[in-house]
């Protein structure tokens, strides 16, 4: 069973001469639902003619790992009777150097805050394995090189 996915990247010259390499990077990501997202190179990357109020391809691939994770540790929840109130994650992608010397997302360290509420609450070692699940059944992690971490935090309880 396959499935697509597609995004449509769109760029243009405007103005610029180009060839001076003095462009801007920033271009426009718009989604099979109509939703458009302003991209850019990472500002790190290239200072002078990255757009800091867009989002660079760095930042999506770690948000994506987030979202999916989330979203499967969302579903296993509501499947086991578990209410989530609210589910926050401050994830962090590290770039390193890989065997070849090229720059790559080497980690992913995902640090969710969950809050649980109603009469039936998970435990730490039901949440733990919910997270395991999670990141098994995750497509975005299992398309990654990178390894993903999941650095616990105590869940909270309304």
């Amino acid at each position: 069973m396959a499935h697509e996915y597609i995004a449509k990247v769109s760029w243009s010259r405007g103005d610029e001469p180009f060839i001076d390499n003095k462009y801007s990077r920033g271009h426009l990501w718009t989604f099979d639902g109509g939703i458009s997202v302003p991209g850019s190179s990472a500002p790190s990357s290239v200072p002078l003619y990255s757009k800091a109020d867009a989002v660079d391809p760095e930042e999506a691939l770690v948000a994506s790992v987030s979202s999916c994770h989330m979203l499967f540790f969302l579903a296993f929840c509501a499947l086991k009777g578990f209410r989530v109130d609210s589910y926050i994650d401050d994830a962090i992608g590290t770039m390193t150097k890989n065997e070849r010397g090229k720059l790559y997302i080497s980690q992913v360290a995902l640090k969710p805050v969950i809050t649980f509420s109603g009469e039936k609450k998970p435990d730490a070692e039901t949440i733990a394995k919910l997270h395991h699940r999670a990141h098994e059944e995750c497509y975005i992690a299992n398309s990654l090189r990178a390894d993903v971490e999941l650095i616990p935090t105590d869940p909270i309880y309304a």
